[in-house]
Order: structure tokens, then sequence, then C-alpha cells
């Protein structure tokens, strides 16, 4: 079985998984999410094993089986009708399909020289921010305590901030740098995830604030890791993040 059709095999696995979620009793949905995302792991296993090699078997499997796991914890909070599922169902497909595509890329590109590979650092930085804003939103809609959502948040951004510092320079090993700046990334988007659980926003609000923090962040550290941390870039990534804080300022609920 070629590697393309390992991929397309995975997809359509995961995705069936996906659309049958909804017929699980409502108390086990979240155990069911929580094996297909482990599912995903062995499934992503098999569709990269011939290129992984060192570090790698841990870092592709990152994004893959977040985001698994942030459709579907997201899936709970959309209307469960027929319309529904199939679109969220196919959407993912094309989405696992994507990033299983990217991880090929990013696995070889660690060997060899490819010319996919910015086009693949492209799409795993949209899905990194893709997956952030799935499982943020899915946490704020729990309506937990502010350490909670600190802890929750902190959990799921590490890894995610790992892999997509990884995916700058493919080394063979986690490099300390990598490690501290994971850390610090992640702790920084924790405390702001604090600081929204007690400003009167939207769940959908909220979330889109964490996911905008991580786009800044993330962006500069990869561009500081590129050495491509120029003025233009900083204010580039600033503008966005000061126009995602006015909105907030905006559609707070002032007087509730």
């Amino acid at each position: 079985m070629s590697k393309r059709q390992k991929f397309i095999l995975t997809s359509a696995i995961l995705s069936l998984g996906m659309f049958f979620v909804q017929e699980i009793d409502i108390n086990f949905r979240y155990l069911v999410i929580f094996i297909l995302s482990g599912l995903g792991i062995g499934l992503t296993f098999w569709s990269l094993a011939e290129a992984l090699s060192g570090i790698s078997w841990l870092t592709t499997v990152i994004l893959p089986t977040l985001f698994t796991a942030g459709v579907g914890y997201f899936y709970f909070l959309l209307p469960q009708n027929l319309l529904a599922r199939i679109v969220i169902s196919i959407l993912y497909a094309v989405g696992i399909y994507a990033l299983l595509l990217t991880e090929n890329i990013f696995s070889v590109a660690a060997i060899r020289t490819i010319q996919l590979f910015r086009a693949a650092q492209a799409v795993g930085f949209i899905l990194t921010l893709f997956t952030f804003f799935l499982i943020t939103d899915t946490i704020f809609s729990l309506g937990l305590n502010f350490y909670d959502n600190f802890f929750l948040v902190f959990l799921f951004s590490f890894p995610l901030f790992i892999q997509g510092l990884w995916s700058i320079n493919l080394e063979n090993h986690l490099s300390k740098k990598i490690i501290v700046y994971g850390l610090f990334l992640a702790l920084a988007v924790a405390q702001i995830a604090v600081v929204l659980s007690f400003w009167p926003l939207t769940i959908t609000i909220r979330a889109v604030g964490v996911t905008t923090l991580a786009y800044v962040l993330l962006g500069l550290i990869q561009a500081e890791f590129q050495e491509r941390l120029f003025k233009q870039t900083i204010w580039e990534y600033s503008g966005i993040g000061l126009i995602i804080l006015v909105i907030l300022i905006f559609t707070t609920s002032w007087g509730g």
C-alpha cells in the first residue's frame, strides 16, 4: 500500500469515527473522543513509519492527535443533526489528510531538502492555530475555575508550541532552546486564559483572544528561529494583536 493510500485510509477511518461519535451516549462521548485520538496516534505512526526517525516519532503525531481531540470536543457544542455531522466529518477528513501530508513533508525534509517544505510550514501553522481555537473554545465552554483553565490551556498548548517550533529547523532532537521557548509560550497563553476567565466576554471571543496571542507569539518566535525577526515582522504581528485587543474591548459587556 502506497503512502498516499495509507493517508486516505487513515482519514476515512478517523472521519467515520468522528461521524458516529454523536451516536454515543453523552456520558461516554469524552471517553470515546479520547480513544479516537489515541487511534489517531496509531494510524499516524502506521502512515508515516517509513520516513520517521529520531524525535520525529514524537513531534509528527502531536498536531494530528490534538486536532482530532479539538474537533471531537468542539463537536459537542454544535447542533446534533445529520447535516452538521456530515459537514464536520468532511471538514475533519480534509484537515487530517492535509496534516498527514504536512507531517510527511516534515519527516522527509528532516532527512533531505524538499521543495514543499515552506508550504507545509504554512499549513502546519494555520492548523495549529485552528486547533488552539477549537480546544480553548471547548475549555471555556466548560465553565471551569480560572486555575483549571490555566492548567488545561497550558497542558495542550505546550506540545502544540513544541511541534510548531520544531517544524522550523527539523532537528533530530528537542533542543533546550525549543523546550524553554515552548514553556514560555505555554505559560504566556495560559496566563491570558486566566485573565480572560474574569473578562466579561462570550466564550468564542475568549477563545479568539487566546488564539490571537498564540498567533503573535508563535509567529514571532518562529521568525526568530529562522533569523528573520525584522522590525516589519514585529509590527505586522503586533498590529494583528492590537486589532484583536480593540475588538475584545468593544465586545466586552461592561455593564454586565
